[in-house]
């Protein structure tokens, strides 16, 4: 299908204009018959990579996911392009013999496309026999890292697909997840035979988020309660391990008078769902969760993520802590740290095979090593997922933040090299930290590696240092951890370069976590506090009253700055960030009479009638957009006639409407958008606290482009908020 125009189809069935990233040439390589593997973050679209090839092939697509919860929507989704119900399906155990025979019906009369099948289902042998029969055009795994023991949400029945698929049919595979380290990816693709497969990535860095480790004291729960005062109004989850923690923590919090709610998978699901509601529509600021929550959570405003105890793995933390400024705004992640909890997990591993201890132990010490690193943290981070970051100062962690002393380790990484070069490559870090101090462990001693001349060689330093040592030789490229031998150091070109030709190695050593010290960032000083807090409580009542998400009344920024200026008129509110003359008239006068209360209480002075917050050029663009939405002109051509992306054009235009401004886009979503289509979505909206692009993705599974989410967004913010 080399010839095909994909954006022709594209249009035809999902109406998006353009493709996003990789996605053209995912889908190409999926319709050329090619593997294909796909990591691409929430949001990316990744659904989209698998549900277009499948409806221009002939054949049915095979859907592998875990999530039975979701396939009926990824079904009724893609049921919308199409005037034939039976265009999708789904095969799982949540259905009955007569649903699953019509199913069987629709796929050999040639109408179904897409059947999503659960990886338990798929292992029925009626299953497997049934579809022998058909004609599959290519199987696509969906959260694919479920399939290797090293990532954060191994199911063993995944690493049963590749025997299935030579059982029921050979076809083209295409893998995709959104989390996946160097070893999770080989894994993934050793395990489904398609280690040719070519191969699409995005990048993990997340700029906005904010990263910092403290020690976890005995003080810890207090720790937490101070913190979560200092951000007072902002949506925050704190992450536990145990069940029995989540629910003392969470009284602990209501205690203190923190509006806060437990969740985790131990309770009823009406109780959860009412709770995360609650947390949606701000009527609770903070969850205290197990890792159960967040699979789908629509709330782009989360502010801040703690973890009250280091996640088994850094894909854990990196998806948990994801969940934090997913509005591209501010976003803490603080997580306290005790080395002592790793040591107790790694207890707990002691009933399991070998195999899957060293597993857990390894990506325990690479969480260890992230927690206890003095150097950048995003650095680690990425470098985790094979990423290179080549700033030298992220600007946006508690180590860059406050960075400690570096001093050139040059002699320091030589001889620890030496020691890697002459136990040939074969041992971890725990060991060739011994030999460097000289420690005769019965390891050491049975290899006789006592004898050796390197043996003691950094004798004087501690092990903390050594670990530093090593640790940020990995970083600078200097020595590599083997991934099929469970972590054993081997040295890079570089490394064995640097024995003979030493060069200076600026490092630092690790951190101790002797004390507590909060190094996030505050809310700069000019910014009332109090006051944010009493906005933010009109906003959420004003919300329940008009029944509306409170972010379309005002968005978080537009109350910063009105905490910051005072103003005390509809004219002056005007001038704020996102606050149009409409959204003034319609919203502002409850929030100015606060204001204007709030001043004379404490003696404060409102807002200079001079202040001047707009641009000239910014303002004379949006009036060209608006004049041109006015007079019907289709969106794409507006785009092209002020120079700008289509997505740069929605973008746009939403932050018009979102700060009051009424625009009425209908005449180009009802040419390309289905009435159902836009009316589940609105319904969305209607009944999210958040107006984020990713979460509706993360909500729909991939059953709508992202484009299409943002047409309908804003249309919605353009009724209710106008």
């Amino acid at each position: 299908m080399e010839n095909v125009n994909l954006n022709e189809q594209l249009k035809r069935y999902f109406g998006f204009d353009g493709f996003k990233g990789h996605q053209e040439a995912i889908i190409r390589n999926v319709l050329n018959g090619r593997d294909t593997f796909v990591l691409m973050p929430t949001g990316g679209g990744k659904s989209l990579c698998y549900q277009l090839p499948a409806l221009l092939m002939e054949g049915t697509a095979i859907i592998i996911s875990p999530l039975i919860a979701l396939m009926k929507n990824q079904v009724d989704a893609i049921r919308q392009v199409s005037s034939i119900d039976g265009i999708a399906h789904c095969i799982n155990s949540s259905l009955t013999k007569t649903v699953i025979d019509q199913v069987k019906q629709d796929i050999s009369k040639g109408i179904t496309k897409l059947l999503y099948v659960a990886p338990e289902s798929l292992t029925k042998e009626e299953n497997i026999e049934y579809l022998r029969s058909i004609k599959i055009s290519f199987y696509a795994v969906d959260e694919a890292h479920c399939i290797s023991e090293w990532g954060h949400d191994f199911r063993p029945e995944y690493r049963k697909i590749r025997p299935l698929v030579d059982r029921i049919g050979v076809a083209p595979i295409i893998a995709l997840t959104a989390t996946a380290t160097d070893k999770v990816r080989q894994d993934i693709k050793k395990n489904l035979g398609m280690a040719d497969a070519d191969e699409f990535r995005s990048s993990f860095n997340r700029p906005n988020l904010y990263y910092e480790v403290r020690p976890k004291t005995k003080n810890v729960d207090k720790d937490i309660v101070e913190f979560i005062r200092q951000h007072q109004g902002k949506s925050g989850i704190v992450y536990c391990l145990s069940r029995k923690k989540v629910e003392d923590l969470a009284a602990v919090l209501k205690a203190n008078g923190i509006r806060a709610q437990a969740y985790h998978a131990g309770m009823e699901n009406n109780v959860r769902s009412s709770t995360q509601d609650d947390f949606i529509m701000e009527r609770i600021d903070v969850i205290v969760a197990t890792i159960a929550f967040g699979m789908g959570i629509d709330k782009p405003d989360v502010r801040y993520v703690i973890h009250y105890d280091m996640p088994k793995s850094l894909e854990g933390y990196y998806q948990e802590t994801g969940r934090a400024g997913r509005d591209g705004g501010e976003g803490i992640c603080l997580a306290f740290y005790a080395r002592k909890d790793l040591e107790k997990l790694k207890k707990f591993m002691a009933d399991k095979p070998v195999a899957e201890q060293e597993i857990g132990k390894q990506l325990l010490e690479e969480t260890a090593t992230y927690a206890e690193t003095n150097v950048c943290r995003r650095r680690v981070l990425l470098h985790y997922f094979d990423e290179a970051y080549e700033e030298a100062n992220c600007c946006n962690c508690d180590n860059c933040k406050h960075p400690r002393e570096f001093f050139d380790g040059q002699q320091e990484l030589q001889k620890a090299l030496i020691v890697i070069r002459d136990v040939k490559e074969q041992f971890k870090v725990d060991y060739l930290v011994n030999m460097l101090i000289g420690r005769e462990s019965e390891d050491i001693r049975a290899h006789h590696h006592n004898d050796l001349e390197c043996f003691g060689i950094g004798e004087g330093k501690s092990m903390s240092f050594w670990n530093a040592v090593l640790r940020q030789g990995i970083l600078a490229g200097y020595m590599t951890k083997d991934i099929e031998t469970y972590g054993q150091v081997m040295l890079t070109k570089q490394g064995r370069k640097f024995i003979d030709h030493p060069a200076t190695f600026m490092m630092s050593e690790d951190r101790e976590f002797n004390e507590a010290v909060s190094e996030a960032p505050q809310m700069t000083s000019v910014l009332d506090e109090t006051l944010v807090k009493m906005l933010r409580d009109l906003r959420r009542a004003m919300g329940e009253r008009l029944n509306i998400p409170p972010y379309v009344i005002f968005m978080d920024k537009s109350l910063d700055e009105m905490a910051t200026f005072y103003p005390v008129s509809v004219k002056q509110l005007q001038k704020i960030y996102g606050v149009s003359e409409g959204k003034a008239h319609r919203y502002g006068k409850e929030f100015c009479e606060l204001i204007a209360k709030y001043c004379q209480e404490e003696g404060l002075d409102c807002m200079d009638d001079e202040y001047v917050y707009k641009s000239a050029n910014k303002t004379n663009k949006r009036m060209n957009i608006v004049r041109h939405i006015d007079r019907r002109v289709p969106l794409p051509d507006i785009a092209k006639a002020e120079g700008m992306e289509y997505e740069e054009l929605l973008a746009q235009v939403y932050s018009i409407v979102q700060s009051g401004t009424k625009l009425n886009i209908d005449y180009y979503i009802n040419e390309e958008l289905e009435e159902d289509f836009v009316q589940e979505i609105y319904d969305y909206f209607m009944t999210s606290a958040s107006d984020s692009i990713d979460e509706a993705c993360d909500y729909f599974e991939g059953e709508y482009s992202a484009d299409e989410i943002r047409l309908v967004r804003i249309k919605f913010v353009s009724e209710m908020g106008s």
